[in-house]
């Protein structure tokens, strides 16, 4: 592969057959401007950053350039998804994002999220059918609500509507799990179109 060439903060990074598929298989991403270095981090990127793990990541390193911003987005991100104390269980947090996800186009978070749904669920078939056969594929009548209105509000909010709730609510789901539901087709609907107009999925090596 090419060098890497960074002119002004933007990366010009030729890509080797980048995914080109939704998949549940880890892969890279790689971003078009240059994030910060591991070296150059200091105690307020930490701060931004939440975990120190995430320093890895050349995403979160990107995001780290605006690090009260990013600390506000992980703070949500980690409530809306890993408090699960109460609420929709966490496999039904994680088919949200990857309906968002699968809708937006984004083959990244959908590859995340998608692995993390079939963890939870033990439903990894399903999943799959999900990613190859598009929203409009029956998975049951609880899942088909969620997707559905997860597909609804990442089109545009207004297509969210009293029906979806009444889907919702008629396949069990109350109105704390409805919630959450919201929530995390929401945060992924801006996700996804934030990480699609920085970067590009890449094929792991």
């Amino acid at each position: 592969m090419a060098d890497q060439i960074i002119t002004d903060r933007i990366i010009a990074t030729p890509v080797e057959k980048p995914p080109v598929v939704f998949t549940q298989d880890e892969i890279g991403w790689t971003p078009w401007i240059a994030p910060l270095g591991e070296e150059e981090l200091s105690e307020r990127h930490y701060v931004g950053l939440v975990e120190e793990a995430r320093a890895k990541s050349p995403y979160f390193r990107l995001l780290a350039r605006d690090p009260e911003v990013l600390e506000a987005r992980t703070r949500a991100d980690k409530d809306i998804f890993y408090n699960t104390r109460t609420g929709l269980p966490r496999a039904e947090r994680e088919l949200a994002a990857t309906a968002a996800s699968r809708l937006n186009g984004c083959i990244f978070c959908a590859s995340v999220h998608s692995r993390f749904a079939s963890h939870h669920s033990k439903r990894k078939a399903d999943v799959q059918r999900l990613l190859d056969e598009g929203l409009e594929v029956d998975l049951g009548e609880r899942w088909n609500a969620i997707v559905a209105a997860s597909a609804a509000l990442t089109a545009t909010p207004a297509n969210f509507d009293r029906a979806h709730i009444d889907r919702l609510k008629a396949a069990g789901l109350d109105e704390l799990e409805i919630a959450d539901v919201i929530h995390a087709a929401a945060f992924f609907n801006w996700a996804n179109r934030l990480m699609l107009s920085l970067g590009e999925p890449t094929a792991t090596r």
